[in-house]
């Protein structure tokens, strides 16, 4: 969650987001879905033109998710 909180509100696909926290993924992918599941991310399936993609998603933290992470983070 702290990389797409420092990456907000950007979403990226799961590839970049496996690389950038050094997991596989298809780890990642199970990772993001359970998120998905609470809410804390949102999957984008379609690209800034609207055209729905293939194979591939695209993800980036929940607005709520984000408002309780910027919270957490200026009270600590």
């Amino acid at each position: 969650m702290a990389f797409l909180y420092s990456i907000s509100p950007r979403s990226l696909f799961t590839l970049y987001i496996a690389k950038e926290i050094a997991r596989d993924e298809e780890f990642t992918k199970n990772l993001l879905l359970e998120l998905k599941d609470k809410k804390m991310v949102v999957e984008i399936k379609k690209n800034p033109k609207g055209i729905q993609y293939l194979k591939r998603s695209r993800w980036k933290m929940s607005d709520a998710a984000y408002d309780a992470y910027k919270n957490h983070q200026s009270n600590a």
